[in-house]
């Protein structure tokens, strides 16, 4: 009877966070990256494409360095400018996470494995004093 409880509790331990995740779509989990990582990757020079989700009137005032412009109205048309390979991180303005959650999933549902969500919203990254691009982009 002891062995049988030792094996139930190990069990329970295994598969109880599959139990309480069970249909509540855990696989859809957006990957979130925050402003600080960003800002590090970019002073470290590595290689990572950021797409900003604000209207191209947002983008062509200011953005975050060598970021793509790719408006959450048009993303449906135009994913695949977003390479498949390498680091993308997803930036928005929006007012509400559900909004860039939506192009997340999109993204996934269309084959992407590499993308995530800036979790901080480009103002906050513009209060931090993080560095910025402005003017109309070519």
């Amino acid at each position: 009877m002891t062995n049988f409880r030792v094996v139930a509790a190990i069990a329970l331990v295994i598969f109880w966070p599959r139990v309480l995740s069970a249909g509540h779509g855990t696989e859809d989990d957006v990957v979130t990256i925050t402003a600080e990582q960003v800002k590090s990757i970019l002073d470290a020079r590595e290689k990572i494409v950021l797409v900003d989700l604000r209207p191209i009137k947002d983008f062509q005032k200011t953005r975050l360095p060598g970021a793509r412009s790719l408006p959450m109205l048009e993303l449906d048309k135009r994913f695949h400018e977003i390479p498949k390979s390498g680091r993308v991180v997803l930036y928005c303005d929006c007012p509400q996470n559900q909004i860039i959650e939506q192009a997340y999933q999109l993204l996934k549902d269309y084959g992407y494995r590499n993308t995530a969500v800036m979790a901080d919203a480009f103002h906050e990254w513009v209060s931090r004093k993080y560095p910025v691009e402005t003017g109309a982009k070519k």
